[in-house]
């Protein structure tokens, strides 16, 4: 049997672009330790047992053990299928996604959220292919939207369904949010955040500490539109405040080596703190296509192991 039948959703949902996909080609997100008393990565628990619960179905491939198929799901559909249990699920991975106001700005052809939901959209091709289970967090003030992980292919259209359907909201509630999952989140997870961190600095630092003292690993896409990075106005503007509404005079020549100096210390700080707490940071600039750079960022990642 070859990759689980994600086609069918390439071409029907907009945030699982063909050209992407077939850029990853076989790169897989591998997960670098080891949680709660099941390898993560690719892609055999070495825990077996009867007390573990069945979970789903899996395509069966070369070399899976032949007393876990399960011969009724063949007598229906004439395939065969694996019992995955919850142990044998090696990797849960949530993908927590920033729906916030401020992530509905775009100076170009895609917003942010746009952007995020393409990377969000293409990771969860990429857990799901690899057979691992993921889910989806949609949150601005609050959680939005809550999709449980799962592995089985058809769960692809539910996570890429649930895209489709995101709009920018309304403040910011990251810290809140992020402390409210790492406390909930029971199993040990791989915890992917897409974000423009525009919250209290302190606060979202201390949230992305409890992900790592809950054992999460956690991998952070710190998302922002090039204008932001570059200020690159010129005249007298109001600027507003997307999620407060809150207008400010103001001209760029005067302004512009403050911002970029503020801006600089900002992406520094948490460059450095998510070091400390072993978060991987990823910036990310909407500029650049997002199919290259998560083509360059799991390859970095691979090399790194």
């Amino acid at each position: 049997m070859g990759e689980p039948s994600t086609g069918a959703a390439r071409g029907r949902y907009r945030f699982l672009d063909a050209r992407a996909v077939a850029r990853l080609g076989k790169i897989d997100l591998v997960a670098r330790g080891v949680v709660e008393g099941f390898v993560t990565g690719l892609h055999k628990s070495p825990y077996h047992g009867f007390s573990v619960e069945f979970s789903e179905h899996r395509a069966y491939t070369p070399g899976d053990e032949l007393r876990h198929l399960d011969w009724k799901c063949y007598a229906r559909t004439d395939r065969y299928a694996v019992k995955l249990f919850e142990n044998e699920t090696n990797v849960r991975c949530y993908i927590i996604l920033d729906k916030s106001a401020s992530m509905g700005y775009g100076s170009g052809p895609v917003t942010k959220l746009e952007y995020s939901c393409y990377l969000a959209g293409c990771l969860a091709y990429l857990m799901i292919r690899q057979q691992d289970s993921v889910g989806l967090v949609c949150f601005d003030e609050r959680v939005a939207r809550f999709i449980a992980p799962r592995s089985a292919p058809s769960h692809l259209s539910v996570v890429l369904g649930a895209l489709e359907q995101i709009r920018a909201g309304s403040r910011t509630g990251t810290a809140r949010t992020f402390h409210d999952l790492a406390e909930n989140m029971k199993r040990r997870s791989l915890v992917v955040i897409l974000s423009d961190l525009m919250d209290d600095e302190r606060e979202v630092l201390r949230a992305l500490h409890h992900f790592r003292h809950r054992k999460h690993e956690v991998i952070l896409f710190h998302v922002l539109d090039p204008a932001e990075l570059a200020f690159p106005f010129s005249r007298l503007a109001d600027f507003v405040d997307m999620e407060t509404g809150e207008r400010l005079q103001v001209d760029p020549r005067y302004a512009r080596a403050a911002y970029l100096e503020e801006l600089g210390g900002f992406v520094r700080r948490f460059k450095r703190e998510c070091s400390k707490s072993l978060v991987e940071y990823v910036p990310v600039d909407t500029s650049t296509p997002f199919d290259l750079m998560l083509t360059a960022y799991l390859a970095r990642r691979r090399a790194a192991r």
